[in-house]
């Protein structure tokens, strides 16, 4: 419970701007928890209810600073797709008396949660079910509410149904002027909130609404507007059980559905929320005030409520620092339910359903499931289907499918986690991935080296031995695993691994696990594998490991041409280890961008190229040279840019600028600068012919200079090409 105290913390400043925030808190959610009051099948004033107690009783149990609570999205889908499986019509006696019930049992199951400290079985909801979960709640309402622009009623059922239902009211009830302010209010509202975030602009748009119904009598055009609603405090009563009738596992299993997304959907909001603001919430304690929150909705009538991240989200633009926000916009909503409810029959409902929709928008989580697709195929398809499953199948189902689909991910994945063979690249530390461009690691000689990066058990043991076994050669005299990955083992892993060392040792061949935690050590003694550890098989590097068998450094490599050991920088391969597959397209990227800014400008700085990226190697920095001269070439090449003498000057000094530092640091990571060059030389001059040929002639021309000022540069560039030119 918080308590005032002004301090240097938090001043009677704070205290006076949360009070204003929490006004316009309450006046943003008039229409945003009317329009979801209606989703759950309650009248739009059941939304004011539930934004006048609940606000204020969550407002003293929250940890939280920031964080809003009201009616909100996924609760009021859920309780109104019960409502439609139950066949209940919306808005009827039926309806009013079931869903404070609802509400009371879905407390009921956040007190459970609460009890039990279920916070901790949240993790097993990973954040791809949960998006998927809510973004396809949010296309069903939108759906849902989408005939309510132009004049229709809202729909019921799965997507099929509602696509129907829209085709069928478009046919039959469109309203061109509905349309226009149901249209254009969602217009209105997702352009400012991407130009202009701090204009609280629904509140606005709801009074110009409410001045146009009462100046022009829109009514009169076929527009809809809410029914009248009487000065009343919320009808506080306890809820009637009776009104369930034969529906008991139907509403029990419903209502424990919409507890676990509250739970979930709110406290991972909040909890990020937290994070970003430097704060630490008590998970345990966010819980008991969602549970008391319920209940008090509950008592007063009202749908389940949530944490509001889009109002959540306003409080934090303006620098919210405290809860007095919600006793504010508590207060604020006791004064509109007493004095200013006539206000509410002139709402038109295409300008109500347009601040929901738009509202919405901010639910549908598109973008992540793009970057999931780019990076992360399996959880990009446990997105979909938690996604398509609440469309098709209903919002029970998308938990159920999604939650299964994250369960046997997580199964696949422990079975079968990364895994590389490694190999040593001179001069840089540590031992790298044979797959890996850069730094380019070859195998040493005698020996398999072998990275197993997960817990290893029963389910994923096989794959350990066969990858193995697979890649030993008649002249591999060691097995060296890099069992830094390897957390734990079980016993049957044990077992596995004592057969493996045995068959390996009959062929003389030594096998080491290499780099573990010292915990890994206990199990192998506990579970009958202290042979291992005994005999000496089990070592706390990989170094220690190719030391006790006689290897050190320089190590004697496989596949190793005119490479000089010892000479490569430990920095060389920063660039390529951050950025992956997409190192090469964002320098490339980086330079056209520099490219077009020098074209506008006809300015460049050196430093605005050299150490530009925080992972770049003098290597890298020679590479992106190269790149902007490529591109400079081009855009002179399609009259863009006007040949530029200067700016080729200043690149040209800046290329020996690096190349110096190469050839006095690391000689032969120059010769394969160079030798980089030279391929993208052959593919430009393919592509560009008229442009490498002023690079080329530009090229002698400086080089002449360079050989002046740095002639032991020019000397060795000049063989290093020869080189390279005659292999």
């Amino acid at each position: 419970m918080f308590i005032i105290r002004f301090n240097s913390e938090y001043s009677f400043k704070d205290f006076i701007r949360d009070s204003v925030i929490g006004v316009l808190i309450a006046l943003v959610s008039i229409p945003i928890s009317m329009g979801y009051a209606e989703v759950s099948g309650l009248p739009a004033v059941y939304g004011l209810y539930g934004s006048f107690l609940p606000i204020l009783f969550y407002g003293f149990f929250t940890t939280s600073k920031r964080f809003v609570l009201g009616v909100d999205a996924a609760p009021a889908a859920l309780t109104g797709a019960l409502l439609v499986s139950l066949g209940i019509t919306f808005g009827s006696k039926e309806a009013i008396s079931l869903v404070p019930l609802i509400t009371l049992l879905t407390s009921f199951w956040l007190f459970l949660f609460f009890i039990l400290g279920f916070e901790r079985f949240l993790k097993f909801i990973s954040q791809s079910v949960m998006e998927g979960f809510i973004t396809g709640i949010g296309l069903t309402i939108i759906l849902m509410q989408a005939p309510k622009l132009f004049g229709g009623t809202a729909g019921t059922g799965e997507v099929i149904e509602l696509i129907l239902h829209i085709w069928k009211e478009l046919c039959s009830v469109f309203n061109f002027t509905s349309l226009v302010l149901g249209l254009g209010t969602v217009i209105i509202l997702l352009v400012f909130k991407k130009f202009f975030p701090k204009i609280p602009m629904q509140p606005v748009l709801m009074i110009l609404g409410a001045f146009l119904t009462y100046a022009f009598n829109l009514e009169r055009f076929g527009v809809k507007t809410l029914p009248s609603v009487e000065k009343a405090l919320p009808p506080f009563a306890i809820p009637d059980f009776t009104v369930i009738n034969g529906n008991v596992r139907t509403v029990i299993l419903s209502s424990f559905t919409i507890a676990v997304v509250i739970l979930s959907e709110t406290l991972l909001a909040s909890t990020n929320q937290a994070l970003k603001n430097g704060e630490k919430l008590n998970a345990r304690r966010e819980i008991l005030a969602y549970a008391a929150g319920n209940a008090v909705s509950a008592f007063s009538a009202s749908c389940p409520v949530n944490g509001s991240v889009s109002r959540s989200a306003i409080a934090s633009q303006y620098g919210v620092k405290s809860q007095v926000m919600s006793v504010t916009a508590s207060f604020s909503m006791l004064f509109i339910l007493l004095f200013g409810t006539p206000f509410i029959k002139f709402l038109p409902v295409p300008v109500l359903t347009g601040i929901v929709i738009a509202a919405l928008c901010g639910t549908l989580e598109f973008k992540l499931a793009y970057n999931l697709h780019k990076v992360d195929k399996s959880e990009f398809f446990i997105f979909c289907a938690a996604l398509f499953a609440v469309l098709f199948l209903g919002t029970i189902y998308g938990v159920v499918v999604g939650v299964i689909l994250a369960s046997v991910t997580f199964i696949i994945r422990q079975a079968k986690p990364f895994s590389a063979f490694l190999g040593f690249s001179p001069g840089v530390e540590g031992f790298h991935s044979l797959q890996r461009k850069s730094p380019k690691s070859y195998p040493l000689k005698g020996v398999l080296l072998y990275r197993f990066s997960g817990p290893l058990f029963y389910a994923n043991i096989e794959q350990f031995v066969s990858e193995l076994e697979r890649e030993i050669k008649k002249d591999t005299r060691i097995v060296i695993v890099d069992s830094s990955g390897i957390g734990n083992v079980d016993v049957t892993a044990c077992n596995r691994l004592l057969l493996l060392y045995k068959k390996l040792k009959s062929k003389n061949i030594k096998f080491y696990l290499a780099s573990h935690v010292s915990a890994v050590n206990d199990e192998l003694r506990t579970l009958g594998a202290a042979t291992l550890i005994e005999e000496g098989a089990v070592r706390s590097s990989i170094s220690g490991a190719l030391k006790a068998e006689g290897f050190t450094e320089p190590y004697e490599l496989e596949n190793i041409e005119n490479i000089t050991v010892s000479t490569y920088t430990k920095d060389l391969a920063e660039f390529e280890w951050a950025f992956g597959i997409d190192a090469e397209s964002r320098m490339d990227k980086m330079a056209s961008e520099l490219a077009e800014q020098m074209a506008l400008t006809g300015i460049v700085e050196a430093k605005s190229i050299i150490r530009n990226e925080c992972y770049w190697s003098d290597v890298d920095e020679e590479t992106f040279l190269d790149l902007l001269e490529k591109h400079l070439a081009r855009m002179q090449e399609n009259g863009r840019l006007v040949e530029n003498k200067t700016l080729e000057e200043k690149i040209a000094l800046l290329h020996a600028h690096v190349e110096e530092k190469l050839l006095t640091d690391n000689k032969d990571a120059l010769k394969a600068a160079v030798k980089e060059r030279l391929l993208r030389d052959k593919i430009f001059k393919e592509k560009h012919p008229k442009a490498f040929e002023k690079i080329v002639i530009e090229r002698e021309r400086l080089f002449g200079e360079i050989a002046m000022n740095h002639p032991e540069l020019a000397k060795t560039l000049a063989e290093i090409i020869s080189e390279l030119e005659a292999e």
